[in-house]
């Protein structure tokens, strides 16, 4: 049976606005109601973009319950979930639930890594304790361990498995998944540079860094697509392919911190391990920025 995509188009992976203070709340509520007001078709929450991995569990759910209260159901919100705690995971996804997250992220466990049949006993048992979809989130460059497609088919089974996003960056693999899970898994990109590439293999879209900056443009990018005009989608890859380079010239988040900041949405603040970035790729970024419009 097909399943409804839990949204087409692009979604965010938004930044969270921090100061030396914590969550800038004002700020945040400002970057949702200008993501909603140009039009982005879905938002995530406290995922790698937004520096889930170092918001305290308090920030963690508050950030997740103020992003719902303020979107006010114009826009899925997708929470980011995932540990490499399954208990914490599950204890989280509970909670996000709870207060009225549409859909959950959940990347594979870091560190520790597992194997195939780890991934699926760890994911299957979040998904239990569910009662909203959950997007597995496969990025092997930050995790170490990647999900094979059998083990995707495995998991397709499960009622509230029901998408990927996909980072792995093997378009044979992505194919090869497509071609076992077919409707029963909704596939969105976690690669700017490869939006287009992952919806001609049957992707609905992505979810996406790049429409930190360009919400509007990302997702018209997508929805060229699904209506047909793969050239105007393909050319809108080529356009931003530049910019999107740039976001990723340092470990994400850090470019797309600099660049919400340079748009005056938020101080240009990342918690350690994460410096801010580097003047010379820097300068660069807003180059790339002041190339497709933006005034910076």
């Amino acid at each position: 049976m097909e399943r409804k995509p839990i949204f087409t188009g692009a979604a965010s992976a938004l930044v969270t606005p921090l100061n030396s203070n914590g969550v800038d709340y004002e700020s945040f509520r400002k970057l949702i109601n200008w993501q909603i007001d140009e039009g982005i078709d879905a938002l995530v929450i406290a995922g790698t973009s937004g520096e889930g991995s170092t918001l305290t569990d308090e920030e963690h759910r508050e950030v997740l319950r103020f992003a719902v209260e303020v979107v006010g159901g114009r826009v899925p919100v997708i929470a980011g979930t995932g540990s490499n705690d399954t208990a914490y995971a599950i204890d989280l996804t509970k909670f996000a639930c709870e207060v009225g997250c549409d859909a959950m992220l959940v990347v594979t466990p870091y560190y520790n890594k597992a194997t195939q049949k780890g991934l699926i006993k760890m994911f299957t048992a979040i998904a239990d304790a569910s009662t909203k979809p959950i997007i597995l989130y496969n990025v092997p460059s930050r995790t170490g361990v990647n999900i094979e497609p059998a083990t995707y088919a495995e998991l397709a089974k499960h009622p509230m498995i029901q998408a990927i996003k996909e980072a792995n960056g093997q378009i044979d693999k992505i194919t090869e998944t497509m071609a076992l899970c077919g409707d029963k898994l909704t596939l969105y990109s976690g690669n700017d540079d490869q939006i287009i590439p992952l919806m001609s293999v049957g992707g609905k879209g992505v979810i996406s860094v790049l429409s930190n900056v360009l919400p509007k443009e990302t997702s018209e990018m997508c929805h060229k697509f699904l209506d047909g005009d793969i050239k105007g989608a393909a050319e809108m890859q080529f356009k931003y392919f530049p910019l999107v380079k740039a976001l990723f010239s340092e470990v994400n988040p850090i470019p797309a911190k600099a660049a919400m900041a340079a748009m005056g949405f938020c101080e240009d603040y990342v918690r350690l391990p994460l410096t801010s970035m580097e003047d010379a790729t820097k300068a660069v970024l807003l180059d790339r920025m002041r190339e497709v419009g933006l005034d910076v």
